[in-house]
């Protein structure tokens, strides 16, 4: 089947009589700094308040329901979500989206973006300084406490990342989406040059990954910011830290629909929001493997869609240290060991190699060996601990088969 006439149509709403409110250029955001990290040193404030956010949590199992327009679907498809350092501790009963429901949420999308995206530019802002004002204050601990709980985190790594990370993202999003709006300062005779950012003509999905909180706060809402809508398919395994930024996200003031939170097996998740020919992008952080199959997906079907999908996608890398002959050999072990342990290497960030200097290699190795050998290993709720359990099983098998090689 042709699809001219739903290539006409989109084209007909791009030249539908224009009724959004644009942002005045006198409007002037607050300018973002980024957000100091606590150190939550040994009878420092933050440390018992998170300790008791942590105690808070003992012994509670989440429900955690789709949310689809605003409205709370309890499917009763049950998963859990265990702990990744204690397998008998279930901090989560999740509900997943089935096909029809995610379809559901698809149209849910599209028609909050109609006001969604006629909406001034400062007042969708406005959600997003509110969202990083209330992780800043009323939700820390709480964050904090999901994303240890979760994903294994020790208490400084959860704040780097699902209250610090998070909150820069918001407000230093805020502000480049402004500048942005600049308009062209250079007009031909008789011209008059004008320049307008639109939301995409379509829905976005956003699929996350495990271990970054912010990374699923910033993938599920941050394209809402320029008038988009957004299906949120969280990872299984940060799915408690996830939900608490969600319902931060509506506490902030955002209108149903404009964010959709589908838990869903990603293959199915992935079938069916490229099936759909409304599908306007794809942001997605994980896997290689994964990737190169959505944009498989999506070429196959690309004649589908009413427009071109835009593919993001941010995949592993391998970070390296290069340390040069005049370095503090002191300063490269302890930032080598940092950067290849922390977290137990589960990210994009950490270091997987090292060009080191043959006059310098027997120092570095040996240090690293002696520090190494020290790190302790162990549940996050104990602040003595370096690092904690990976993820999951998939990732331990993963560790296991490279120790075999080396």
């Amino acid at each position: 089947m042709s699809v001219l006439p739903s290539r006409v149509a989109a084209l007909l709403r791009c030249l539908r009589p224009v009724h959004r409110f644009y942002s005045s250029p006198v409007v002037q955001v607050p300018p973002p700094v980024n957000e100091p990290t606590l150190s939550f040193a040994p009878g420092s404030e933050e440390r018992a308040c998170v300790e008791k956010a942590l105690g808070d949590l003992h012994g509670h199992v989440e429900e955690i329901p789709c949310v689809v327009g605003g409205r709370e679907i309890f499917t009763g498809n049950l998963q859990k979500q265990v702990s990744p350092y204690d397998h008998q501790r279930v901090i989560a009963h999740y509900h997943y989206a089935d096909k029809d429901l995610i379809n559901e949420a698809i149209g849910c999308a599209l028609e909050a973006k109609r006001q969604w995206e006629d909406t001034p530019y400062e007042h969708r802002a406005a959600v997003f300084l509110r969202m990083a004002d209330l992780i800043s204050t009323k939700y820390r601990y709480q964050v904090i406490a999901t994303t240890m709980l979760g994903q294994g985190k020790t208490v400084l790594q959860a704040e780097i990342d699902s209250t610090c990370e998070t909150i820069d993202f918001f407000r230093f999003a805020v502000k480049q989406g402004l500048d942005l709006q600049g308009q062209p300062s250079v007009h031909s005779p008789r011209i008059w040059n004008r320049l307008e950012y639109r939301a995409l003509e379509g829905f976005i999905a956003s699929i996350s990954p495990f271990n970054f909180t912010a990374i699923g706060a910033n993938l599920g809402a941050t394209p809402t910011l320029m008038g988009n809508a957004t299906l949120w398919k969280p990872s299984d395994t940060a799915m408690l830290s996830n939900w608490t930024m969600f319902k931060i996200l509506r506490e902030a003031g955002l209108p149903p629909g404009v964010v959709n939170f589908v838990p869903a097996p990603g293959p199915l998740f992935g079938d069916t929001v490229t099936d759909s020919p409304d599908l306007a992008g794809v942001s997605f952080t994980g896997s290689s493997t994964t990737f190169k199959h959505l944009w498989k997906l999506t070429g196959k079907k690309l004649d589908t869609y009413k427009t071109f999908p835009r593919i993001v996608g941010e995949c592993g890398g391998k970070n390296y240290h290069f340390v040069h002959p005049s370095a503090d050999v002191d300063n490269v072990v302890f930032c080598s060991v940092r950067g290849a342990f922390e977290y137990c290497g589960q990210k994009c960030s950490a270091t997987s190699r090292m060009y080191v200097p043959e006059s310098l290699w027997t120092e570095i190795r040996d240090k690293m060996v002696a520090i190494t050998k020290e790190i302790r290993v162990g549940s996050p709720e104990d602040f003595r601990n370096f690092i904690a359990a990976v993820i999951d099983a998939k990732v331990r098998h993963s560790h296991f088969m490279v120790l075999l090689f080396l």
